[in-house]
């Protein structure tokens, strides 16, 4: 069941806009007063939608979206051709130093390529790869293209064991996660959503109970590129048309040093999915369906 329950600044951004807008028409252009009958009102601004979300689980557990759901009702969009991918901006709250010598998390070169091929996308972020590269983090976050969502602060794991990653105390979880959310704000990002992909996909029944304060839906995936750590952007583009269909969530990420083929996959993937006659979407359209 989809809601949307994001309590979000939609409110105070949407007030402001209007504020604005009102003040422009009350100047001419010497400040004062309007020109008279023939200065035309200005137009409303467009209202933001809130993001959908999935609805809380039993006893507020943390609701889980892997990809839109086959099934019926008179909305039912399962068999339309439509993917999202999704990139993992991964960064841990410990890898700062290796940042400092000269290692990339990032990967402008993707991003551009997305840009340029026009493809709609959600970025995952950890809030320490938005403190890392804050004018990169903005923007993405202020570019209509994406939207960005909670990949947690720290990039430590949620439930152990977990590809070796240092484990979040599961009182800290919700905090970890809230603290992305301002590592976001701060850097200036706007266009963000109130989505939660863990570190690494690992997950229990504890971690989703500890983080219902934090109201977020975690978003998996049914499509794993095989991207991590991968050389080869061939074999990572085949294991994607391989496994996409309509409706599918593709885990892929934007770390240069740690997923160097992707962007050279991207651009093998994305003509192809349109020439079998895919849309790309953002992780909010798909969830909407």
């Amino acid at each position: 069941m989809i809601r949307s329950s994001w309590k979000t600044a939609v409110t105070a951004a949407v007030g402001a806009l209007l504020v604005g807008a009102a003040s422009a028409g009350c100047a001419g252009p010497g400040g004062g007063s309007p020109a008279g009958p023939a200065a035309a009102a200005s137009p409303p601004p467009p209202v933001q939608r809130k993001p959908p979300t999935v609805a809380p689980g039993p006893a507020g557990r943390t609701p889980v979206f892997e990809r839109r759901p086959a099934g019926g009702g008179p909305a039912d969009h399962s068999a339309e051709r439509v993917v999202a991918l999704t990139f993992d901006a991964d960064m841990t709250a410990g890898q700062g130093a290796r940042a400092a010598s000269g290692e990339r998390f990032d990967n402008p070169g993707l991003i551009a390529s997305l840009r340029r091929l026009k493809v709609p996308s959600t970025i995952f972020m950890t809030g320490r790869w938005a403190e890392e590269y804050p004018a990169q983090a903005k923007a993405i976050g202020t570019d209509p293209l994406f939207e960005i969502a909670n990949h947690s602060y720290s990039h430590y794991a949620f439930s152990t064991p977990c590809y070796g990653l240092p484990a979040v105390q599961e009182a800290e979880m919700a905090r970890d996660v809230e603290q992305a959310f301002a590592a976001f704000r701060k850097a200036g990002a706007r266009n963000v959503v109130p989505y939660f992909r863990f570190p690494g996909g690992c997950y229990d029944e504890s971690a989703l109970r500890a983080l219902a304060p934090a109201n977020v839906t975690a978003v998996q995936w049914d499509v794993v590129s095989g991207d991590a750590f991968a050389t080869d952007a061939d074999a990572v583009a085949e294991q994607v048309l391989d496994g996409v269909r309509p409706g599918s969530l593709v885990v892929m990420h934007c770390t240069r040093s740690a997923a160097p083929a992707t962007e050279a996959a991207v651009r093998r993937i994305v003509p192809e999915l349109r020439k079998r006659g895919y849309r790309f979407v953002k992780v909010s359209e798909l969830m909407e369906g």
